[in-house]
Order: structure tokens, then sequence, then C-alpha cells
């Protein structure tokens, strides 16, 4: 194992007015340490993932955490951002830490305020994660390149409008019994399949509901050695993970394939040796549902234009071959760009141990995350097991 989840905290989701950047992070720095069963003394090293790009004033939120307990002052603590995988990178950061023997209980924060932003200021804070020497416009925005995506996967296998929708179907539907999602609404696959005033088309073939929200939140996670593992009442294994980086032009690839994603799959079930059919569940990256039906075929569910098959044959529903984002994923649970890769395992976490707050996986006991930065750049898988 390269670390031991033992304890978490999450906040809800949404546009959470009567929170700032700092208490989000104190509040479930707090949490976390509490459900790890340690004291704030316990605690080697503090990672904090935040994204930001101008979404909030504080540019320098790693000491925040301090806040939480004077405990916790003189205690090393680092930001890390890699754009929409910031999360998963501050859990690749304490896993390095413990595995050099330089820390052995890490405490790992990921957090966004995005809301109170001006919708411009988000857009092009978000837009930033692009090429800009080659990708910038006025109108540049993430849905934009996505809803290119969409476009060039539709020209190559077909209008895939209806996987789409039951994608997003699916998502909502999962999202809707999980407390601590943004949108909790069962929207239907009638209404994502359907263009209205209520779900217009935002860029390409996407439409409102094949997008994620703006959200506000934060999750924390405590991460430590095995030894240390043994004396807490519950341990998440975090058996493997693989981080691969892929060109930032999008003009120097396939954007109908994630090829880094496809790589960090085969390397995260190497390490763990495993095979897909082996995992219980995977929470992914649906920051679009044209992401999430592409990822299918990037982990191996289905060959390269026939993720739609996983989703007519039921494979990615509750009970289905291998539930993908029982949680309500991105698109219904929401994406504080920061907090997501840390939600991912906290809620991966949650599965495992059976206190899911959402569509519970009955006896699962291995769970996959894969966490993306930029559009497919940035690609973390990572393996989680339930220790006891």
């Amino acid at each position: 194992m390269l670390g031991h989840i033992i304890g978490w905290a999450h906040t809800r989701f949404g546009k959470l007015d009567d929170e700032t950047l700092e208490s989000l992070v104190v509040r479930v720095a707090a949490e976390a340490i509490a459900d790890a069963g340690l004291a704030p003394a316990d605690i080697d090293e503090i990672i904090v993932g935040h994204f930001n790009q101008g979404l909030d004033p504080q540019g320098f939120p790693a000491s925040l955490a301090l806040q939480a307990a004077d405990a916790l002052r003189f205690k090393p603590a680092t930001r890390v951002e890699n754009a929409c995988a910031t999360g998963s990178a501050a859990i690749r950061q304490a896993a390095m830490a413990i595995g050099a023997g330089r820390a052995r209980s890490v405490l790992v924060v990921g957090v966004e305020k995005m809301t109170a932003a001006p919708a411009a200021q988000v857009q092009a804070s978000l837009a930033s994660a692009s090429y800009l020497a080659e990708e910038d416009g006025s109108d540049l925005s993430f849905a934009g390149i996505f809803g290119r995506i969409a476009q060039l996967y539709f020209q190559r296998y077909g209008d895939r409008s209806d996987a789409l929708a039951l994608i997003a179907a699916k998502n909502h539907r999962n999202g809707a019994a999980n407390p601590l999602a943004h949108m909790r609404k069962d929207l239907g696959v009638e209404f994502c399949r359907t263009v209205s005033d209520r779900n217009p088309l935002v860029a390409g073939p996407l439409r409102r509901t094949d997008c994620s929200m703006v959200s506000d939140g934060a999750a924390a996670l405590v991460l430590v050695h095995g030894d240390v593992a043994m004396g807490a009442a519950k341990s998440v294994g975090l058996r493997a993970q693989a981080q691969v980086n892929d060109f930032l032009p999008m003009g120097r690839r396939d954007m109908t394939r994630f090829e880094g994603c496809s790589v960090a799959w085969r390397k995260a079930l190497e390490q763990a040796g495993l095979t897909l059919d082996d995992l219980d569940f995977v929470e992914t990256h649906d920051c679009f549902t044209i992401a999430e039906l592409i990822e299918y075929e990037a982990m191996g569910l289905t060959p390269p234009g026939e993720g739609h098959r996983a989703l007519l044959e039921g494979w990615t529903e509750v009970g289905g071959r291998l539930p993908v984002n029982p949680s309500g994923g991105l698109k219904a649970k929401g994406h504080p760009i920061g907090a997501t890769g840390v939600s991912m395992h906290v809620m991966t976490a949650m599965q495992l141990m059976g206190t899911a707050s959402g569509v519970q996986i009955p006896g699962a006991t291995k769970g996959g995350i894969f966490n993306m930065g930029g559009a497919a750049v940035a690609n973390y898988v990572s393996v989680l097991e339930r220790v006891r």
C-alpha cells in the first residue's frame, strides 16, 4: 500500500454563500483529523489542493489549515495545483512524503470557492488550463473545448447525443440520493435528451445537462503509514496511484481518445495487480458527459467508439457490471476544482466502508478513481481497497 486513509471529511457542495475559503478549509481539516482518531499534534505534514487562478482573492491558502488547531502551528504546509486534477495531485504528494519516510501522517485538504466570482472570471480562470497559444479566443471556455471534442467524436463514430443523455440522467439519479451533492434532483432521461429553454445547447452538441456546475466546497482526508493505520478504527488502503501527463496542445493529440487516461489506468492496475473486472465501482471525471463516455473506452470497459454500449446494456448503473459515479459524479455532486480529486477519494472510501452518502454499492471492497486536469492532460488513477 502507498498509504492508508483512516479519516475524512466532506462539506456539502453547492453555492455556499455563508462559507469562505478559510471556513471551508478549517472545518474539513478539523473534522478529518478527529475522524482519523488522531490529535492535531500527530499530523506531520499538510497538503492543500487549491486551483484558484483568480477565483478567490486568497491566493496563498496553505497555512489556513493551521487555523483548525494551534497544535498544527509550525507543521509544513504546501499548496498543490494541477488544474482539475489538483486534489489527486495533493494526495499523490502526501503518498510520496509517506513513501520517502518524511512523514507518517499527512492531512490532505482540497478546496475551492468559485460561486462568488463573476461568470466571466470563472470562464477565464478555467480556460487558463487550456493551451492558450493555440486555443485562446474571446469565447474560449471549457464547455467550448469539450463541445469540440464531442463534435469530433460524433463525426468519427456517429451522433451519441442519446448516450450523453443517459450519462447525465444516471449521474443525476445517483446524485439525488447523495446529501452532499450540489444538485439533488433526478432529471430523467427525456429531460436530459431534449433541447429546451430549460436545457439549451451550450456548446456544439452539449446541452446544459451535459455540463458540470460551478460549485463551492471542500473535502479532506488523513493519509498515514501502515504502522499508524494498525491502530486506527478503519483503514482504506491506497493500493495504487498513477500519474500520466500528456501534451497540453490538443492539436498534438487525437481528442476522441484520451490516451493519457488509458496509460494511467494501465499503470495503476498493473501496480495494483488487478484488472478492471476486479473493481466494484469507479468514480470518474465527468466534467462533461462526453468525457465520461470517452473514459469508458480509455479505461478498457469497451473498445473505442463503443462506449455507448456500456450505457445501453446497463453496465455503469448501480447493480451493473461496473457502476460508474455512484456519488453523482462531478455532473450532479459538483466540481469545486481543488476539492474534486479529494472528494472522489473520500466518496470512494465511504463506499468501501459501507457508509456512502449516496448510492451504496453492496459489499464493495475495491474502487477505482480517475481524475484529470485540462482536457485529459494531467491524468491520475487511484485504486482504493478496504483493509478493515
